[in-house]
């Protein structure tokens, strides 16, 4: 645990940037409160490292098998044709991925996300709806 560290501490910064929606084998998995792309998510890994390569050959894979079990479901619950990864982690030094449901009609389709549009955040409502729905199919 590293204590300036958003993913560790969990602080009030972070919630007003995502929201929780369960814990998986070696990662939690956020909903990005942003949702230009209708369903982002982020899976975080559960300890403190920067980099895949500082993880030991069976947690990496357990890191993999996590991104992998959220990208089905978001494929599924949202039928986009394409989810982008994103793992910068160049201004917040957590492993961490964006996963970003892309749509042939929606924004940036073709070209890389934008981090951070700040133009669609949901209703509390609807944020329970996709909550709900993508929780179904991770637990």
């Amino acid at each position: 645990m590293n204590n300036d560290c958003l993913y560790c501490n969990k602080n009030q910064t972070q919630h007003d940037l995502m929201i929780e929606i369960c814990k998986l084998n070696v990662s939690t998995v956020y909903l990005f409160r942003e949702q230009t792309y209708l369903g982002r998510c982020i899976v975080a890994y559960e300890g403190h490292a920067k980099e895949l390569y500082e993880l030991d050959n069976n947690t990496l894979l357990s890191y993999m098998q996590d991104v992998n079990k959220v990208a089905k479901a978001l494929k599924d619950i949202f039928a986009a044709p394409k989810i982008n990864y994103g793992a910068y982690s160049d201004k917040l030094p957590h492993l961490h991925m964006h996963l970003v449901p892309k749509y042939t009609d929606g924004p940036d389709f073709g070209s890389t996300f934008t981090m951070n549009p700040q133009k669609v955040y949901l209703s509390d409502e609807e944020y329970m709806d996709v909550l709900a729905s993508i929780r179904s199919r991770l637990m």
